[in-house]
């Protein structure tokens, strides 16, 4: 590991060095790419020269207790400074071993969210609402950009479905574990025997994909244009704004009618559309990697319950690792900061027993 790191910490000042290059300051993609580089070897350099510095503590106390001589009160100073610096060592250790695990591709991106409303009608499409609340308020608390793609409202106030991104620095490395399904029980409003029902909503997390990540041809695209309509099927304007985009090749819809312009729900279907699809060749990847060896958190399946939301108990219950906490109120309000980092802490835990085993 210390020979790989000491690389690292090369390669970080061959990066500093060539930042001062006016040529390729100038080169925008090339200067980009350099800095993402940069960033990403960052904390790795500076977890990797805290723990060569302790360790250089630790070896001059060594040196010193062994030669011996040394007054009493200089002695237990001398030890317990060699004590602290091993202890900071132990721990930068450790910390240097996750910082080296395998990086995910789309950690740094941006994301869409699809909520969609599954089994419960009406009271699904209620929760759908409740998600989409929560997951915009962590987003604020996150300081990340959120914005509605597409949605299909229901007259009471739900969705059976929405589609949103949100804009923000590694917002992928914080909610990919959030694909699945979402079960709420709970007592619906419209329910007269006061009755526990239970619900469930699906969620996916696409990796936001630039264009030249996921190159579409245009003659693989059917695009249809009808005039938008509102909950309950009401006309919200008289012009064939609305867009319908299917990429033929994988039978990918797409629809988006929340624009009054036919120009921006195109833009905001392809865009749905481009994530759609490198969703899809991700998951390929993905299960050729999990054949040779288990999926870390969950199996990432649409279909797979991931979490339960019981109202009445006042909890939340994350199912792949067995962690309940009795702060829904909280959680529904968008304080999710335990949840992800648990779920972040048992996937590292995973990847490093993977390497030990390996």
């Amino acid at each position: 590991m210390f020979e790989k790191l000491k690389e690292v910490e090369a390669r970080y000042e061959e990066i500093n060095e060539s930042l001062m290059d006016p040529y390729i300051v100038n080169d925008t993609e090339k200067y980009k790419k350099i800095m993402k580089e940069h960033k990403n070897l960052t904390p790795v350099v500076e977890k990797f020269r805290e723990y060569t510095k302790a360790k250089k503590s630790v070896d001059e106390a060594r040196e010193m207790l062994d030669e011996g001589g040394l007054e009493k009160d200089f002695k237990e100073m001398v030890e317990m400074d060699y004590k602290e610096n091993q202890e900071i060592m132990e721990k930068c250790a450790e910390e240097l071993k996750i910082l080296l695990l395998p990086k995910d591709e789309n950690d740094d991106k941006s994301v869409i969210i699809e909520i969609r409303g599954g089994a419960g009608g009406d009271e699904a499409a209620l929760f759908a609402n409740s998600l989409y609340r929560m997951y915009t308020m962590y987003a604020e608390s996150m300081g990340w950009k959120s914005e509605v793609l597409s949605a299909n409202p229901t007259e009471l106030g739900g969705f059976k479905e929405i589609s949103f991104s949100l804009d923000g620095d590694g917002v992928y490395s914080k909610l990919k574990f959030e694909s699945g399904v979402h079960r709420v029980q709970r007592v619906p409003e419209t329910e007269t025997q006061g009755r526990i029902h239970t619900s469930t909503v699906t969620v996916a997390v696409l990796p936001e994909a630039e264009e030249v990540e996921v190159q579409i041809d245009p003659g693989d695209l059917q695009i249809d244009v009808y005039r938008a309509s509102g909950a309950g099927g009401q006309h919200v304007n008289k012009t064939e704004s609305a867009v319908r985009i299917t990429h033929i090749p994988t039978g990918t819809i797409v629809e988006c009618q929340d624009e009054r312009s036919q120009y921006k729900n195109k833009d905001k279907a392809m865009k749905i559309l481009r994530s759609r699809i490198y969703d899809r060749m991700m998951s390929e990847q993905n299960e050729k990697i999990a054949s040779q060896r288990k999926l870390q958190v969950g199996t990432g399946d649409r279909s797979e319950r991931i979490r339960t939301y019981n109202y009445p108990q006042g909890r939340v219950t994350d199912h792949r690792i067995g962690l309940t906490l009795y702060k829904l109120e909280q959680v529904m309000n968008g304080s999710l900061d335990e949840l992800i980092d648990a779920l972040i802490t048992f996937d590292q835990a995973e990847k490093l027993k993977g390497n030990e085993e390996e």
